[in-house]
Formats: C-alpha cells, sequence, structure tokens
C-alpha cells in the first residue's frame, strides 16, 4: 500500500508506513479448508484435521509445532542459567572474608577479651546460616570484617525484596532509614489496595494512585490491579518454587537467613500479609513443584534464582497452551506477551496469522467452538462432500460413463422447458397459448371463437425424477481403520450426502454406522467421527434402522447400501443391549438375517460393497443379498465411491447395475 505526499501537483510514493495494509484482501481460507479436507477424507477427524493445520501452519508461517520446539529449547537453555544455591556460596564467601579479617585483628591484640572472641569464632556452628546468626552478638574487633557481616544482611534483604519486586534493588540500595521507611509504606498500600480488590471494591482510581506514588518500583508498567497482582503473583510463586528445588539442608539455611534479614518486625509483618493475599488472589499458581535446574551453572544470588524460575515457570506454561492438549483449548488462551518476551515480536507474528485464520474460519462459517474445542460446521462439511463427490464423478468419466440422471419423460415435477404434441394417457399439463396458437394456424382467426382439435394439443414436457428413500450402512469397527478403509468409507458417504443434497433434493438419505451398535449419522457427525476401539460388527442393527427410515418414506424407491469388511459378530439381545461373539454365532445370523428378510418384504433390494477378501465374508453377503433380491460388489478401497454412487443413481431409475 503506498504513502503518498505532494507538493503543488507532484506527489511521492512509498511503502505504507501506518500499520497493516488497509486494502489488504480478506485472509483467504478456501486453501486451509482444503487441507483440512484432505486429512478429514484420509480418514482423520475434523478436530484431528484442524490440530494439524494449525501446528504446521500455512502460507510460509511457523505452526504451533515449530513454536512449541523453540520454546522447548529456551526452556532447556533457561534451566542451564544457573546454580539457584548461589545466595548460600554468596553469603558463605562473605562469612569467610569477614572472619578471616577478624582473626588477623585478634592475633595482633594481646588481651583476654581477644582469646575469648577467638574462642568464641572456634566454636560457630558449621552451617552458613547458624554463622550469620550466632555472629549477631559478636563484639567485632575488626572494623573491616564489621562492615562484611553488615553487608551480607544489607544483600539478603536486598535479594528477599528485589525478588518480589522487580524495582527494589535500586530503592534498597540507600542504606538511608529512610528509604527502608519508604519500603514499609508501599508495603502498607499495597496490601490496603489488594484487600480492596478482594473485596469486590472498585479500586480504579486506588489503583492509580498507587501506581502515581509507587510506581518506579513496577518496571512491569501494570495497567489495573489484575496485571499487578499477575506480576506480584509470579515472582511469589517462583519464589517458593525456587525453595523447593533446594535440598532440605539449603532449603533450611535460606530460609533461616531470610528470616533474619527481615528483622524489622514491621516489614516482616507486611510481607508475610502480601504473601497472604496473593495466594488467595491467585490459589492456582504451582507454589509447590520443584523445577529441574540442571547443576554446574554459575551461582545465581537469591533475586537472580528466582527470576530464572519464573522465566522457566513462563515458558512451562506457553509450553502447555500452545500444546492445546486439554479440553476447550483455544489459540486465544496463548499468553501473547510472554511468547513476544520469550521468542520475539516474529514468534508473536507467527501466533497471531494462526488466530486469525483461526477466527476467519469461524467468521465464514466453516468451525464453530464446541465444549471440545473447533468442529466443523454443516457449510465445511458440504464443501468437503463436494470435494468428494468431484473425485467420484472424475473416476466415473474416466471410465466413460455417461450423465446418471434419467431422461426420460413423464409426470414428475421438473418442466424442461419444451412442449410435445399430446398422446392418450397424458397427465402433463397443457400448454395453452400453444395449443390455441396450433388451432389459429390450422383454421385462421375467426371473430369470437377458436375451434380445437386434438392435434393442436400440447403438453408441457417434464423431466421424470423418482424419488428415493436411500439407506447407507457403513462399517465403522476398528478393523476398518486397521485395513485402512475409514477413509475411503467417510469420503464415499459425504459424496453420496452430497449428491443428494445437491441434486436429488427430494431423495431422503440416512447415514447409519454400526460397530457394536449402530447409529444414525448427519454428515457432520460423520466428519468428526473418530474410530472407536470396540469390537463388534452389529448389521442387525443397522438394518433395522434401515427399515425403519424406509418405512418414513413409503411412496419413494428404496435404496439399502451397505458397506463392510467383516461378517457380523454382534446383534440386540434382549433389552436391546448389543450381544458381541466372535466367530459368528448361529444366533448373530438369524438376528441379521431376519432384518434382511423385513427388507425383502418393504420391497428393498440390498446391494452390499464387500472390502477385502474374507471368504466367510463373501459366503454371508452373497447369500443375504440373493435372498434380498440384491447384489454383491468387491470394489477396491480406492474406487468404493464410485461403485456406491453409481449404483444409488442406477437404483433410483429402478433398476440394478450387475455385480
Amino acid at each position: 500500500m503506498p504513502g503518498s505526499g505532494h507538493h503543488g501537483d507532484r506527489f511521492r510514493y512509498g511503502p505504507w508506513q501506518g500499520g497493516a495494509d488497509p486494502l489488504a484482501p480478506p485472509f483467504d481460507v478456501r486453501e486451509a479448508l482444503d487441507e483440512i479436507g484432505r486429512d478429514v477424507l484420509a480418514g482423520g477427524s475434523a478436530r484431528e484435521a484442524l490440530r494439524d493445520l494449525l501446528r504446521r501452519g500455512m502460507d510460509g508461517r511457523r505452526g504451533l509445532d515449530e513454536l512449541a520446539d523453540r520454546i522447548r529449547r529456551a526452556r532447556d537453555a533457561a534451566r542451564r542459567k544457573g546454580d539457584l544455591s548461589g545466595s548460600l556460596d554468596q553469603v558463605r564467601a562473605a562469612l569467610d572474608q569477614a572472619l578471616a579479617a577478624e582473626r588477623d585483628a585478634l592475633a595482633g591484640e594481646d588481651t583476654d577479651d581477644a582469646r575469648l572472641a577467638e574462642m568464641d569464632l572456634a566454636t560457630l556452628p558449621d552451617d552458613a546460616a547458624g554463622q550469620v546468626r550466632a555472629l549477631a552478638s559478636h563484639e567485632w574487633h575488626s572494623p573491616e570484617a564489621k562492615a562484611i557481616y553488615d553487608s551480607i544482611a544489607q544483600m539478603l534483604q536486598r535479594e528477599v525484596m528485589d525478588a518480589q519486586f522487580a524495582g527494589m534493588a535500586r530503592a534498597l540500595s540507600d542504606p538511608d532509614p529512610e528509604a527502608m521507611a519508604a519500603v514499609r509504606d508501599m508495603l502498607a498500600d499495597l496490601n490496603r489496595l489488594l484487600a480492596s480488590h478482594a473485596r469486590g471494591e472498585d479500586t480504579t482510581d486506588a489503583f492509580r494512585q498507587f501506581m502515581d506514588k509507587h510506581g518506579e518500583l513496577f518496571p512491569e508498567d501494570p495497567k489495573d490491579v489484575d496485571e499487578l497482582i499477575d506480576a506480584l503473583a509470579r515472582r511469589q510463586a517462583a519464589a517458593a518454587r525456587m525453595m523447593a528445588s533446594l535440598t532440605p539442608e539449603q532449603r533450611e539455611q535460606l530460609g533461616q537467613l531470610m528470616s533474619d534479614a527481615l528483622a524489622d518486625a514491621d516489614l516482616a509483618s507486611e510481607m508475610a500479609q502480601l504473601g497472604d493475599n496473593l495466594r488467595a488472589l491467585r490459589p492456582g499458581l504451582d507454589r509447590g513443584s520443584p523445577v529441574g535446574m540442571r547443576p554446574g551453572g554459575e551461582p545465581l544470588g537469591y533475586s537472580a534464582a528466582v527470576e530464572a524460575v519464573a522465566e522457566l515457570a513462563d515458558l512451562e506454561s506457553l509450553m502447555e497452551q500452545i500444546g492445546q492438549g486439554y479440553g476447550g483449548s483455544s489459540l486465544d488462551d496463548i499468553d501473547v506477551e510472554r511468547l513476544e518476551q520469550h521468542l520475539g515480536a516474529d514468534a508473536a507474528r507467527d501466533l497471531e496469522a494462526l488466530r486469525q485464520l483461526e477466527r476467519e474460519l469461524e467468521r465464514q462459517g466453516y468451525v464453530s467452538q464446541g465444549d471440545d474445542g473447533l468442529r466443523l460446521t454443516p457449510r465445511a462439511v458440504r464443501r468437503l462432500g463436494e470435494t468428494a463427490l468431484k473425485k467420484v464423478f472424475e473416476g466415473l468419466s474416466a471410465d466413460g460413463h455417461g450423465d446418471h440422471d434419467d431422461r426420460r419423460t413423464g409426470h414428475a415435477d421438473e418442466p424442461t422447458g419444451l412442449t410435445r404434441a399430446w398422446e392418450f394417457g397424458d397427465e402433463q399439463p397443457l400448454d395453452v397459448p400453444r395449443t390455441v396458437a396450433n388451432a389459429l394456424r390450422r383454421t385462421g382467426i375467426q371473430p369470437g371463437q377458436v375451434s380445437l382439435d386434438v392435434a393442436d394439443f400440447e403438453v408441457v414436457e417434464t423431466e421424470r425424477r423418482t424419488t428415493a428413500a436411500v439407506a447407507l450402512c457403513v462399517d465403522m469397527s476398528f478393523s476398518m481403520v486397521n485395513e485402512g478403509r475409514w477413509g475411503p468409507m467417510k469420503q464415499t458417504a459425504l459424496a453420496l450426502s452430497h449428491l443428494v443434497q445437491t441434486r436429488f433434493r427430494q431423495d431422503a438419505l440416512q447415514i447409519i454406522g454400526f460397530n457394536i451398535a449402530a447409529r444414525r449419522l448427519t454428515p457432520v457427525q460423520l466428519a468428526d467421527a473418530e474410530p472407536e476401539w470396540v469390537q463388534g460388527t452389529n448389521l442387525q442393527h443397522a438394518l433395522m434402522l434401515a427399515s425403519r427410515h424406509l418405512r418414513r418414506h413409503p411412496q419413494a424407491q428404496p435404496v439399502v447400501l451397505v458397506v463392510t469388511d467383516g461378517e457380523p459378530t454382534a446383534h440386540l439381545g434382549d433389552g436391546g443391549i448389543p450381544e458381541f461373539q466372535w466367530p459368528t454365532t448361529s444366533a448373530t445370523l438369524r438376528a441379521t438375517v431376519a432384518q434382511v428378510d423385513e427388507l425383502r418384504r418393504a420391497g428393498a433390494a440390498l446391494n452390499v460393497f464387500m472390502l477385502g477378501e474374507d471368504p466367510g465374508l463373501a459366503r454371508f453377503v452373497d447369500a443375504i443379498a440373493r435372498r434380498a433380491g440384491g447384489r454383491v460388489f468387491t470394489p477396491s478401497v480406492d474406487r468404493l465411491g464410485e461403485y456406491v454412487v453409481s449404483d444409488y443413481l442406477q437404483a433410483r431409475k429402478g433398476r440394478r447395475a450387475a455385480g
């Protein structure tokens, strides 16, 4: 999009600088839908196809899989950031330095007090926390040693506060008591603000006043109370997880050091209250699980260790969000700000492109959001059916098949636009203008009268279309999946459904899926259907549902088509409960044959499309086809759709193709 400027009558053109191109075409989702369709027609579920597309990405954009891989690498790098127990190392190093200076000073003094002090130093505890606590009452003889010791408490206090508040280290670098008073004042204001928010009060003005007064301590620049709570709770949870990652001995020592560092009773009370408030306001955060930091890195101070754990927690959360492995997951769940923070602006742009694709699919009516995530809509399934039917007719055309409509003229409901001479027995409506014109041409114009003869009559020619009630029974047992027949089965059913919906709307199609039991399926349900790893092929139940469908349309041509790759191994027993038994039992055979006989009495010929080369299945389907006056077809899997659609077109004309 060019930007322009002008001077007089002269214009300058250059690249558009105002953000997104305002004249860019709408997001084209047809390619995305076709990719989804290929996966569905290959046997996948709609939800899986949508997830796979988002994982792969498209149009040169990274998908979720590549983003997840980058996050995984960043997480591994974060785990190598350093040693979480670095604060203890820092304290030990400072203590060693202070004790060495103190012992040198004592060695130069020839007094009883010096000897007693040396005895006190010799009996210090072995652990750093115990030494710090014991030295609190020590009468220092070396000013240098005392200064080093005092710096330990200041360092720990600064680390504790900076771990909770990102901007606190700078404020506490000044040992002036007024600085600490300002910190206590901030904590008191913060706890009042959080308590008001927890009570459900409007804290908009209070938050603004708080940030005006203390905003320099919060470099995250939160926009409201919730963002402030999120930032504080994130660091609090990271501190708890950092402590949980230490050994019990390290945890005990560091805990004592932190407690001693907050020796100010008011400061300790406010910090404890802040911790309680944050736990109550954000109870779901992980505060107890240790992190898998890898040993051997640089020692990290307490604040740096907490920040490293917080970074690792962010990356773990992003991994879960991008994985989309939980119910109702959506790309809107992904924290784009955290993603940009850790992976850069290009990753955020790639995610936004995927979000736009998801939104456009939904806005244009191809997907909808359900309790279990995105799913295809009837509009999308119609497009899949159109694609499947096109493939079927391409195969039929290649075999030399012509137009499959019945073009015999008759008494159906669609005029051809032509007329013909009336014949005895015709029931078509008369074409009055043509009939009168024939009479006038024959007799000439006579004032006040028109003389008609039988030869003058013409009728409106109509195209004969029979009405059919079609039951397509498709085997959905796990053997269809194992042998690679699930996809062609879906493709066939969707193609036939689209053919009926678009070219034979007066027909009534019912798709019936069966495994251990049978159920009616809409095209959308069929597209969404995933393999169920259950045993059983209940053809009896499927034919029972087919009979009910035919009875609802008694005036229609009955068409029953069965696609299966296995003998019946289940039937409905007493109480309508499916009973499975392998090998096939006589009870299952009798129950299935009884349903075949019912179809025969309804006038329906049963055509079976047998997949595979099971001899037992071949004998069974041949027997029931003969019994029902139908045929058995043995198409290859890749031509199943052509056989089924072609047989449907023949059946609705009242004649069947030879098997």
